[in-house]
């Protein structure tokens, strides 16, 4: 097994973690996911996981299964049930502390019910553009109507206040441009527009990306599954293709849907920074963000990046990504 068998990430190290389960067993797992944090069985067959934990995760109640060829904490059971449209209620004070701090030593056990069932904060979309950018970004909107009602667009060049823009399916003043110059940084460019937004979440998208209509309805659902669990930062996969083929570099988890008030740092391959750090945070399995990308771009990016924050660069994830995707 390459390829964690949950979220898809090529992170599967070894490890020294165990679960106590509620009959009181303990048990170690020699194999474990850096990325998702599911824990593996040497003999794990990815096949066989997936249809075990699928099996569990349509019943009303999670209980882990101490013979299973792999086992997980809550954290990772509610990342888990993303992926197959389920939130996660953990059901005692000892569960959701251990919600809030991973990676918990007891095995999950949880209550399952339909995402759709989740509360609905509303999201705004944020987008980032060059000036030239601007008319194709309008032009993707109608499709998202069905899930936000408002819409910031933040061009790079001289600073302008937001001005409203008429889109077919929206309400009058939904749809905003603005224009700030990103000078080098991206961080920056991201806080200004997270700063931007009418609703206390906001998803965020560059002019090369997009998200599925059908998963953008289910983010209002997702930030109330963080809200539950006290999370303000959601990741998302993210699907590079390029020249139309998909890289190597997949999951590409990218933390886009955010608290409002959550800031990002880094001039560039910004993050999120999070009061209380990481678990704060969580991956979501449902909808992927499509990255489109040519290969010439790519040979050039990293180095562009490089000379912009010195040692932050990534330039050896240039070959991977022009590396079809393998498991």
């Amino acid at each position: 097994m390459r390829r964690c068998f949950v979220c898809a990430a090529d992170m599967l190290g070894s490890s020294v973690r165990a679960l106590t389960y509620p009959d009181g067993r303990r048990r170690t797992f020699p194999r474990a996911c850096g990325s998702c944090g599911v824990l593996l069985a040497h003999d794990a067959d990815p096949a066989a996981c997936r249809e075990h934990l699928a099996r569990h995760l349509a019943a009303p109640v999670f209980v882990s299964d101490p013979e299973a060829p792999y086992g997980l904490d809550i954290y990772t059971l509610r990342t888990a049930a993303t992926g197959l449209d389920r939130g996660i209620d953990p059901l005692d004070a000892a569960g959701r502390a251990a919600l809030r701090h991973p990676h918990d030593q007891n095995a999950a056990r949880a209550d399952l019910f339909p995402l759709a069932e989740a509360g609905r904060p509303p999201v705004s979309l944020g987008l980032l553009c060059r000036p030239a950018e601007r008319d194709a970004a309008l032009a993707s909107l109608p499709e998202r109507a069905g899930w936000t009602d408002d819409v910031v667009i933040l061009l790079d060049g001289p600073a302008r206040a937001p001005r409203a823009v008429p889109v077919a399916g929206f309400p009058d003043g939904a749809v905003r441009v603005a224009a700030r110059p990103l000078d080098g940084d991206f961080a920056a460019q991201r806080n200004a527009l997270q700063d931007l937004a009418r609703h206390a979440w906001m998803l965020q998208l560059d002019a090369d990306e997009s998200l599925d209509p059908a998963a953008g309805r289910r983010l209002p659902a997702l930030a109330a599954l963080a809200e539950a669990g006290d999370a303000v930062s959601i990741g998302l996969a993210r699907a590079n293709r390029v020249d139309g083929v998909l890289s190597d570099v997949f999951p590409d988890v990218q933390y886009r849907l955010n608290r409002t008030r959550v800031r990002f740092a880094g001039r560039v391959h910004e993050r999120p920074v999070l009061d209380g750090g990481w678990p704060r945070s969580f991956i979501a399995l449902h909808g992927v963000i499509a990255h489109r990308l040519e290969a010439a771009h790519v040979r050039a990016r990293s180095r562009r990046y490089e000379a912009l924050d010195p040692g932050r660069g990534r330039l050896d994830e240039e070959a991977a990504l022009l590396r079809p995707y393998a498991d």
